[in-house]
């Protein structure tokens, strides 16, 4: 029997756009401030924890459900001594984006950021634990399991409809943008972020500033979240850590798995096995 403390994670290759962790026991839980590719939303079943979102630090426990945006930088830690347990769901933004039209709920063809970071409400909380639960079981089968996580879904979002009406996540446009779009297609390539300044005509120091001021994250730091991200993708596939961590960058295993273990709070044989 697996312990306690060990994240469980849930993936179904039928319903590859949704991925699920339960942590039973997560007091020693210790996360670096990381992003996903996914919308991400989890609920906290006991304890309490500071969730750093961005730049905005909010204190949640249980009953608390919590959102997090494609790339949007975040963490969330236990507070000392406290009891800490949780679900966290990954959706793949293309098909929560094409769902939600399919529903009527959004009228965008490309995904938009949702507003709120933190929603205290009992019933959606109560049928998120439950939607978990039902994923998490061996009799229900893959068409169960999309009816009942579409069903909720859409009743959250019919929730976040109403509390975002009013607000508008438009961003003007940045060119550090284009500094990440660099890093995210070469993140496997081992520029100097000097070089990388100069290229695209800054000091480094300016530009570890400023994108850590934007993304909060340094460059590097930003280039090895990526790096990360690929890992995950192919240690679903079921290749070997070594493998997975020299082909997305890292020169040793040990590497690998100490900067994996930072971001996902779990080791990249724990996340394989899931």
């Amino acid at each position: 029997m697996k312990p306690s403390t060990h994240p469980i994670f849930w993936r179904d290759e039928h319903l590859p756009f949704v991925e699920l962790r339960q942590v039973l026991d997560g007091r020693l839980v210790s996360y670096a401030p990381h992003s996903h590719e996914t919308w991400s939303i989890g609920a906290i079943l006991a304890g309490q924890s500071e969730f750093l979102c961005v730049n905005r630090l909010h204190a949640v426990q249980k009953g608390h459900l919590v959102m997090m945006n494609p790339e949007e930088v975040h963490a969330c830690n236990p507070l000392q001594d406290s009891p800490w347990a949780y679900y966290m769901m990954h959706l793949d933004k293309d098909w929560l984006t094409s769902m939600l039209s399919d529903h009527q709920l959004r009228d965008q063809s490309e995904w938009q950021n949702t507003c709120l970071d933190t929603l205290l409400d009992e019933r959606l909380y109560e049928g998120f634990v439950c939607l978990c639960g039902q994923l998490m079981r061996d009799d229900l089968s893959h068409k169960e399991k999309q009816q009942s996580l579409v069903r909720w879904l859409c009743s959250l979002f019919c929730r976040l409809n109403q509390s975002e009406a009013s607000r508008s996540t438009s961003l003007p446009h940045n060119p550090l943008y284009h500094v990440a779009n660099y890093l995210n297609e070469h993140c496997l390539d081992e520029t100097p972020i000097a070089e990388i300044s100069q290229k695209f005509g800054y000091s480094t120091s300016y530009l570890v500033r400023s994108f850590k001021r934007h993304f909060y994250l340094t460059p590097h730091a930003y280039r090895l979240n990526r790096r990360v991200q690929l890992g995950q993708k192919a240690l679903k596939t079921g290749q070997s850590i070594v493998n997975v961590a020299h082909s997305v960058g890292f020169n040793d295993q040990a590497h690998f798995q100490r900067v994996f273990k930072q971001r996902v709070a779990a080791t990249p044989d724990q996340y394989r096995r899931s």
